[in-house]
């Protein structure tokens, strides 16, 4: 099973540390937040690794290389200055995920998420679905997006359950983005919620611990956390 890491994001909230490194490369707990996740999949049993990048995109390739000493196998997908966008990127990179469900995850989050049950959710996905963690929302999301039917994924306004926050990780057969031209620059939500509609969409709760790095305060206590607990 592939995995993309999503890290082509300017990360413009995070400036100015983001103006002279790529978000997914600053640091907490003493390593790059992408390392984290390198190193999860590695021991998850993962090998093959596709990471999109834009802004300062050659600082990724010449810290992450290849990716053997991690144990993995990294390609890349350049995108144009500017981005495609998520699902714009993930569009682009199709050719190297291949024709099987593949993984993937935000390179600017911290998540204890085991990704080792991306397997279980690949076996029972459909030709077109996607199957999206979520988590309680986070002080700067309070009103979250969406809840869950069950395993179905419905809009927060239903109110059929306590509403979520998208992780940003979740498990996604190609022909979720069939209707994404190539190039195009395209976010996720139109395509999340097409797929909504049309009953595709699939979830659970992730109930252990999850940071958005959205802003250098977030980092800072992310970083001192990490800290701790080694």
């Amino acid at each position: 099973m592939r995995v993309m890491i999503l890290a082509a994001g300017r990360g413009d909230r995070m400036r100015p540390l983001t103006d002279s490194t790529p978000k997914p490369l600053l640091h907490a707990g003493g390593k790059p937040l992408i390392v984290w996740h390198l190193e999860r999949l590695a021991a998850a049993g993962f090998n093959d690794i596709v990471i999109n990048h834009a802004h300062l995109g050659e600082q990724i390739e010449n810290a992450l290389g290849d990716g053997h000493r991690f144990g993995l196998n990294i390609r890349y997908s350049p995108e144009p200055p500017g981005a495609l966008e998520t699902a714009g990127g993930i569009a682009r990179a199709l050719p190297l995920l291949g024709k099987a469900p593949f993984l993937v995850i935000n390179g600017d989050v911290w998540c204890d998420w085991e990704f080792s049950q991306a397997y279980q959710c690949a076996q029972g996905l459909g030709s077109n679905q996607a199957h999206l963690v979520f988590v309680d929302n986070p002080a700067q999301h309070a009103g979250g997006d969406f809840c869950l039917d069950g395993k179905t994924v419905r809009y927060a306004s239903t109110g059929i359950g306590p509403t979520l926050t998208y992780a940003g990780t979740g498990v996604f057969a190609p022909e979720f983005f069939a209707t994404v031209p190539v190039g195009a620059i395209m976010k996720m939500r139109p395509l999340l919620d097409a797929g909504i509609l049309r009953g595709i969409v699939t979830g659970e709760r992730h109930a252990g611990r999850w940071v958005d790095v959205g802003t250098p305060e977030r980092l800072a206590e992310l970083d001192h956390e990490l800290r701790l607990a080694q």
